[in-house]
């Protein structure tokens, strides 16, 4: 028996271009020269005329296997590979082309779309304004002139359709004011923000702005911009004070002849959001510090800081002047003074042998003054030792339990408590310093909280947990970010919450007791409330069990009273931060807007009065991120407890951070 194998039949070699000869079938049929063994002479005419081999073979069938295709044979010799440093370079000349043409079609592109939208056409068509706009009337206390329409009022459509919203006024362009506007809806209210500086500034990052690390114009942006997308108007100019009563915010504007011009601006709901000022704490020659709240004052610490080492080097400086003009005094161990110490070492220390002589680095100093028994006290006591440890290997000498009495034009007078509990008097000479030493209000909030009597806090204006005036009209001013403190007086509304409850029982709040699912309900009525105490309320057997003192199983006025002032000394009042500020204009705009859609129900039920914010919106709860702080080539965070410090990780980490929100 004869064993055939699989038949290889007109299959050549393999060769990978092998299938360019498959476009050779027509012409190896028509081609009698060709010669195959298994195919006669007359089967070369057409495809359909091939007889296959199983068919015409005369062995048995069982003997042959059968092929799965036919493969034709070409007499075209095979072409002539490329070596591998041909095609390299034939690919980067196609890649290399291909890139020169998209790259150059681009730029056409952007040439004709800038030659399309350039205006040579210097014609304008008349622009309406209305005559209040140009010849305001003039009426409240001072007889001052009253802006109730705006000469932007009537640019665009949008603007005339908004002319005749609720008029929503908004002082400050800082983080309060620009998370506000970024959450309000263009269509439901006629917005006017009013500030003395058109700009928005990224304060976190404003020490690396004093010594260079960024540019100046990188931490700011346009507040008219902003403004812009809520189809808003923008007033470059101050605000003086308030009339409550006929809800008008008095305006100072200074005019081209260097006058200052006072007007009215009506509104119906005011947002104060003007910030804070440096806290002086009664020291005497605060005219020689400098500030860090604007860009102009980063400005001028950085050209002072140039000033001084300039100074320096002059051949006719006296080695005490040297010392004394590169001694650089940071009082406040807070963020701010933390970090810009951190920020103008690295300065000193890095950039400073490149430019100028070497001796000079030998005699600086820096040195940070702190009232407290640490830096960063707000931290968690192991970053604050941390950041101690740090300074102190960078030769940064910080001076603890110190409280500065003087500040005179070379040198700074402070007491300090020795080893022994004795106050010492010492003088640090001092080329430049920086006071960075808490906030206080501004002359606006002085004014408002003078004219309330419920007005009590001397550092910034109480509000409500829904961040209302107290003392204000219901629901027609606001206060948010620093010139702002949210109240918490849990204990001051106990009579409310106990006579809400009485009166549901028919009983005297003073002679009532309460049992614990009474408690739960009026536990549950002060966290919505005072969103803030949800972490003190969370054992409410705990604390029911802690305060019945009698063992009765109920709860007395008086053991009420207890249990609600040891709750409300455990609240703190919120950081005086961004994100604090962020966080509130954010809630701001989102109840805004609610309050916008829930209008035309109320005034289809006549509920105009009453408390509409508690109706349609929740009470304010501040969620803290956590705290973040540069220290020299290192960094710490502080997240709800969790702490974390280290050194390049860390700064990528922190600078990636801040650069995200930027």
């Amino acid at each position: 028996m004869i064993r055939v194998g699989r038949p290889r039949l007109l299959e050549p070699p393999f060769n990978p271009f092998f299938q360019s000869t498959l476009r050779q079938w027509p012409r190896f049929l028509r081609n009698p020269s060709c010669h195959h063994p298994y195919l006669s002479r007359n089967t070369y005419r057409t495809p359909q005329s091939i007889t296959p081999v199983w068919k015409s073979s005369s062995l048995p069938s069982s003997d042959l296997v059968k092929p799965r295709f036919l493969r034709p044979i070409s007499t075209k010799p095979l072409p002539h590979r490329h070596g591998p440093l041909f095609r390299f370079i034939y690919r980067s000349l196609v890649y290399t082309g291909g890139f020169v043409l998209v790259f150059g079609v681009l730029v056409v592109g952007f040439f004709v779309y800038d030659a399309s939208t350039y205006r040579e056409d210097l014609s304008y068509t008349d622009i309406p304004v209305a005559t209040e706009a140009l010849y305001p009337r003039k009426g409240g206390p001072k007889n001052l002139p009253i802006a109730d329409t705006l000469v932007s009022d009537d640019d665009c459509p949008e603007n005339t359709r908004s002319k005749h919203k609720p008029k929503l006024v908004v002082l400050g362009s800082g983080w309060g004011s620009v998370a506000l506007l970024k959450q309000l809806n263009p269509e439901d209210y006629h917005i006017t923000v009013v500030s003395p500086v058109n700009y928005f500034l990224f304060t976190p990052m404003l020490p690396s702005a004093t010594v260079g690390t960024l540019e100046l114009r990188s931490l700011v942006e346009p507040i008219r911009r902003i403004v812009q997308r809520v189809k808003g108007h923008f007033l470059r100019a101050e605000a003086v004070d308030v009339v409550l009563s006929e809800r008008l915010l008095e305006v100072a504007q200074v005019d081209p002849t260097g006058e200052q011009r006072h007007f009215y601006l009506p509104y119906d709901k005011l947002v104060i959001g003007v910030g804070s000022t440096t806290n002086a704490h009664g020291v005497k020659g605060l005219e020689n510090c400098h500030f860090l709240k604007t860009i102009e004052d980063a400005r001028q610490i950085r050209n002072k800081v140039l000033q001084n080492l300039e100074h320096a080097c002059l051949p006719t400086t006296t080695d005490e002047e040297r010392r004394r003009l590169l001694s650089f005094v940071v009082s406040g161990g807070g963020p701010t003074g933390v970090e810009f110490a951190a920020e103008l070492f690295d300065l000193l220390n890095e950039d400073l042998g490149r430019s100028f002589p070497k001796i000079l680095r030998n005699e600086i100093s820096v040195h940070v003054i702190q009232s407290r028994g640490h830096i960063l006290n707000t931290y968690d006591e192991a970053l604050s030792r941390y950041a101690e440890e740090r300074f102190a290997h960078d030769q940064v000498e910080v001076l603890t339990n110190s409280r500065v009495k003087e500040v005179q034009p070379d040198k700074i007078l402070f007491t300090q408590k020795d080893e022994s509990g004795k106050t010492v008097t010492k003088e640090l000479p001092m080329g430049f310093c920086l006071w960075s030493t808490g906030v206080a209000q501004t002359d606006l909030c002085k004014r408002i909280a003078d004219a309330l009597d419920v007005q009590t806090n001397r550092h910034a204006l109480e509000t409500d947990t829904h961040l209302r005036l107290n003392g204000a009209p219901l629901g027609s001013v606001y206060a948010i970010g620093d010139c702002s403190t949210v109240q918490n007086n849990v204990a001051d509304h106990l009579v409310t919450f106990l006579r809400t409850l009485a009166v549901e029982k028919g009983k005297d709040p003073e002679k009532m007791t309460i049992t614990f699912a009474e408690w739960r309900k009026i536990a549950q009525r002060v966290k919505q409330r005072f969103p803030q105490a949800s972490d003190h309320l969370r054992r409410l057997d705990k604390l029911f069990e802690q305060y019945d003192k009698d063992k009765s199983g109920t709860l007395d006025f008086g053991e009420m009273h207890e249990l609600l002032i040891q709750i409300d000394s455990k609240l703190t009042s919120l950081p005086a931060t961004a994100q604090r500020a962020a966080q509130q204009g954010e809630y701001l705009g989102k109840k805004f807007n609610k309050l916008a859609r829930a209008a035309p129900g109320m005034a289809a039920n006549e509920m105009s009065y009453g408390d509409l914010d508690d109706a349609v919106y929740k009470a304010f709860e501040y969620r803290h991120l956590g705290s973040l702080a540069y220290i020299g080539n290192s960094a710490v965070f502080d997240f709800n407890g969790l702490s974390f410090s280290g050194g390049l990780l860390a700064v990528y980490l922190w600078r990636s951070v801040y650069f995200a929100q930027s």
